[in-house]
């Protein structure tokens, strides 16, 4: 019997070296390859883009965004994810600091997801605000429609301008 799979769209930044992995936008290329293993594929991937930090960080960011296909669910996603953010280093300080990797589930194939433990919901609650996430996006999956605004990611990113 064949397990079913999912695809998801997620959203990756970084903004600070790693001593191991390098600049940013390495840290970027090494990540998808880490996304790569066995319950987890990288469909495609975007171009990586440099954007302004927000927040305190005073560093510009480097983002990409990725399809992946996977069977888990996504909390069983997620927490893959923070597995993999965590061996570049753990998060530190307040809320949009500098970072070494960060990865956000942003849509999948089924839908709406929330949870409380860990705390996810998807689609992403914010990503239809950030160009860091929709320019991204919309390389590779601009067709793709959020199940709450009945938009593709195309549309969302032409109404913000």
């Amino acid at each position: 019997m064949a397990k079913t799979e999912f695809l998801y769209l997620i959203a990756l930044g970084s903004n600070r070296r790693h001593h191991i992995f390098g600049r940013p936008r390495d840290i970027l290329f090494s990540a998808l390859e880490a996304i790569e293993q066995e319950n987890i594929s990288v469909f495609n991937h975007s171009n990586i883009i440099e954007t302004p930090a927000i927040g305190p960080s005073l560093r510009n960011y480097a983002n990409s965004a990725a399809i992946i296909v996977s069977p888990l669910l996504p909390d069983e996603l997620l927490s893959e994810l923070k597995k993999i953010e965590s061996c570049y280093g753990h998060r530190r300080g307040q809320k949009w600091s500098a970072r070494c990797l960060d990865i956000d589930i942003i849509l999948w194939s089924e839908g709406i997801w929330s949870s409380a433990k860990p705390y996810l919901s998807i689609p992403h609650p914010h990503y239809h605000k950030r160009d860091f996430v929709l320019n991204p996006a919309a390389q590779i999956a601009g067709k793709w429609r959020d199940p709450l605004q009945n938009l593709s990611i195309n549309q969302i990113l032409f109404r913000n301008r």
